[in-house]
């Protein structure tokens, strides 16, 4: 196996030039994944307890809005909007802030680990009220848990307000539970369905599945203060999912069925694929998935396990560059070529990270946590490398630089730093050739080098 810090810095990375005392070779970019989350520290994300008197303040105006006389209304609507704003700049500070610690990571496969479980846990606001709580999902539900046993994840991440409001679970009632009952209500299965197709097994189920499962969650629901299991709404009797029967009307029993489903053969085989595939190759190497499953199952879904699995495998560590970087990859190692930092980031006048930031992400194709459905977003090279919007990147490339950074860098200084090994001849003949220094920094960030990992 042969190791070198460009295809660290690029695979399992946001790119080079690595921060300072940045791992590059396994074993210690396992020992930084075992220790503390620096970057949260550093740069603290948002999560709901310091938020929900903000969101229940919304709901409340909100109602007050529709319901008062017009004079009430008016103060209502006016406050309302206030709240909302407020909600709204607690989203913006957290994509600065996930940009920061991407930038800033001393461990940046942790950071990459985040972006993938979240893209594998897709949430999105439905409504600018939830604007905040993709982002205390990835906080509360993920980073803490990404060398704990996926079950331990997957919990949590089912039984987040984020989760169950963007999956519709709190309109989903048991027909023939007390409230269904009375109120004449029935399932919702988009949760059930979601969790099985793309959050765990991936195949092999039925539709009865589906429809068990989503009996075994109707507890589950949103109330005034977070997740609650109201057994009001719970559908009675046993339900049996993959051939295993669970009972009882309680919040246990749905535990039970997420730490079985998480350690479901098909599981490990999904999520080794998803693994490979997100990390290493659009077509990842047989052996390697096979290893990422077997660490999987023999682990019992400890994910740092699953980790060493793959920071050990040879076919981690090719050098051929065969996975497109995606519109936030892109933007973050475009940043850091630069030589911005975190702080960099954090300094940045709202208006600005808009526009030279989430504005040109969104056109590139990835508008921030905006993601097109619950699978997340997509992974095939093929779908990024297109002309429209390798236009949208050249441009970037062309225009942004200079307003980020003056004077800009030296070119060649850069693109020897920012490429590596990775570097081309090509690229390394014209560059030097430009006929200005903002010409010659668009032709690095712009090439399919800087483009690729």
């Amino acid at each position: 196996m042969t190791q070198d810090k460009t295809t660290a810095a690029f695979r399992f990375g946001y790119g080079l030039p690595l921060p300072d005392q940045a791992p590059a070779e396994p074993a210690s970019m396992l020992a930084a994944l075992r220790g503390p989350d620096v970057m949260a520290a550093t740069y603290p994300g948002p999560r709901l307890a310091d938020l929900n008197d903000t969101l229940a303040r919304a709901d409340t105006l909100l109602q007050t809005w529709r319901r008062a006389e017009a004079a009430e209304a008016r103060v209502a609507r006016q406050d309302y909007r206030q709240a909302i704003a407020q909600l709204e700049g607690v989203t913006l500070l957290a994509a600065k802030t996930t940009i920061a610690r991407a930038l800033d990571a001393p461990d940046g496969f942790r950071e990459r680990l985040v972006q993938f479980w979240a893209d594998h846990f897709t949430t999105v606001a439905r409504a600018r009220r939830d604007s905040p709580l993709p982002a205390t999902l990835v906080e509360e539900a993920i980073r803490p848990h990404l060398t704990d046993r996926f079950a331990d994840m997957l919990k949590a991440v089912i039984q987040h307000p984020a989760m169950l409001r963007y999956l519709d679970q709190s309109r989903s009632i048991g027909p023939r539970s007390r409230i269904g009952k009375r109120q004449n209500k029935g399932l919702n299965e988009n949760l059930a369905r979601e969790l099985l197709e793309l959050h765990t097994v991936g195949s092999g189920y039925a539709q009865d599945d589906v429809t068990q499962m989503a009996e075994l969650l109707t507890g589950l629901t949103v109330g005034k203060s977070g997740t609650t299991f109201d057994a009001r709404r719970a559908e009675p009797g046993p339900e049996t999912i993959l051939g295993t029967t669970y009972a009882g009307d309680k919040l246990e029993p749905v535990l039970k069925a997420l730490d079985d489903l998480a350690e479901h053969p098909a599981t490990a085989a999904h999520l080794a694929r998803k693994l490979a595939v997100h990390f290493v190759a659009d077509q990842p190497n047989p052996d390697l998935v096979q290893a990422l499953t077997d660490a999987w199952r023999s682990s019992g879904g400890d994910l740092l396990a699953v980790a060493e699995s793959l920071l050990t495998h040879p076919a981690a560590w090719s050098r051929i560059q065969e996975k497109a970087r995606q519109p936030f990859d892109f933007t973050v190692a475009a940043l850091r070529a630069l030589g911005l930092d975190g702080a960099d980031v954090m300094r940045m006048a709202d208006d600005v990270f808009r526009q030279l930031i989430l504005q040109p992400m969104a056109a590139m194709g990835q508008p921030w946590q905006r993601a097109p459905g619950p699978d997340g977003w997509p992974e095939a090279a093929e779908v990024w490398i297109t002309p429209e919007a390798m236009a949208v990147r050249i441009t970037w490339a062309m225009e942004m630089p200079q307003q980020l950074v003056t004077p800009l860098p030296d070119p060649a200084a850069l693109m020897t730093r920012s490429l590596g090994s990775h570097l081309g001849e090509r690229l390394a003949w014209a560059v030097p050739r430009s006929e200005s220094a903002r010409e010659a920094v668009g032709l690095v960030l712009a090439s399919p080098e800087f483009n690729r990992r």
